[in-house]
């Protein structure tokens, strides 16, 4: 519920440049770091395609995201925003000719983007996290699985947040170990011991507290909570707060890897375009919680996204 205030909501504007998907995000911002939507997007436009191993963003990847750009251009600009701001994490971090992509940005669509650190991204991450939180969650475990990296996040009230990020997304994951389609039984494994040792490594030196909420949030996991509840469209209000269960999880996976990229286009709650990846999703997702011996995650549909409006707002 947006808090009653007397002084009229700034309105600001955010994009989150990803391995995988760009978001859109414009929003009435109040105070506490609460936001309104005015309007949202998300396109899954794979900048990071390549990106592990050659180390350089291509030209056709690089236009994709450069035309949609222009278009929230002319969005923003019809909001008369306070202030816009586009972050670009890990395959635009990793890029040795990212220097050149963030020109033709600026040129082309009027935007100087800011290439966030994992451990930046983990932050602004939280903040869009907590933002949205049922009441009563203090600490708190939060999973991020990008296209890119993934990053673990423990924030609790009074400390400072503690975050790690691995280099394992769904799209590195996929180039890198799963080749076959669908995967075999020793890519998926080689797949999970890399994953479970990346967690443990990550994890070592973050002391988990007793009795921590465990929250996962970004596409991989949203769209698993939709294909759970296999809703024919995406509804944001049933998968935000929704709990995947260990169970749960295992039989997704099961399902996904039991089939081809055909074969999973078209599966209830599965947006289009993540045939490929969502299966990598959930072996990082399923060894992640086997890791940390997590029985459940909850779902949040708010993340870097909306950290990342709530940091240009000023909140902390």
């Amino acid at each position: 519920m947006i808090p009653e205030t007397t002084a009229p909501p700034r309105i600001f504007a955010g994009i989150d440049i990803g391995t995988l998907t760009c978001r859109l995000l414009i929003a009435e911002c109040f105070p506490a770091g609460r936001l309104r939507e005015l309007r949202s997007d998300r396109r899954i436009l794979r900048l990071g395609q390549g990106v592990d191993r050659d180390r350089v963003l291509r030209a056709d990847a690089m236009a994709r995201v450069v035309a949609t750009l222009k278009e929230w251009r002319q969005v923003i600009d019809g909001y008369h925003v306070d202030a816009a701001t586009a972050v670009a994490t890990s395959a635009v971090r990793d890029a040795k000719n990212r220097e050149e992509f963030l020109d033709l940005v600026q040129r082309e669509a009027g935007f100087q983007v800011e290439i966030i650190s994992g451990e930046e991204e983990a932050r602004r991450t939280m903040l869009g996290i907590r933002s949205g939180l049922p009441p009563g969650v203090t600490d708190l475990l939060a999973l991020d699985i990008g296209g890119g990296s993934t990053e673990f996040i423990l924030d609790q009230p009074g400390r400072p947040t503690m975050a790690r990020s691995i280099d394992i997304g769904v799209v590195r994951l996929c180039e890198r170990m799963l080749h076959s389609d669908p995967p075999t039984s020793s890519e998926v494994q080689e797949a999970r011991d890399w994953v479970r040792r990346e967690t443990a490594a990550a994890i070592a030196a973050m002391p988990l507290p007793s009795g921590v909420m465990f929250v996962g949030t970004a596409g991989t996991i949203t769209a698993l909570a939709a294909m759970a509840q296999q809703l024919p469209a995406y509804e944001p209000a049933r998968i935000h707060n929704y709990t995947l269960t260990i169970e749960m999880v295992r039989e997704l996976e099961r399902r996904l890897l039991s089939r081809s990229r055909a074969q999973r286009e078209g599966l209830p709650g599965l947006e289009r375009g993540r045939e490929d990846v969502i299966a990598a999703g959930a072996i990082i997702l399923r060894t992640v919680m086997e890791t940390l011996l997590m029985s459940s995650v909850l779902v949040s549909d708010l993340g870097l996204r909306e950290g990342v409006l709530i940091h240009l707002a000023g909140g902390r």
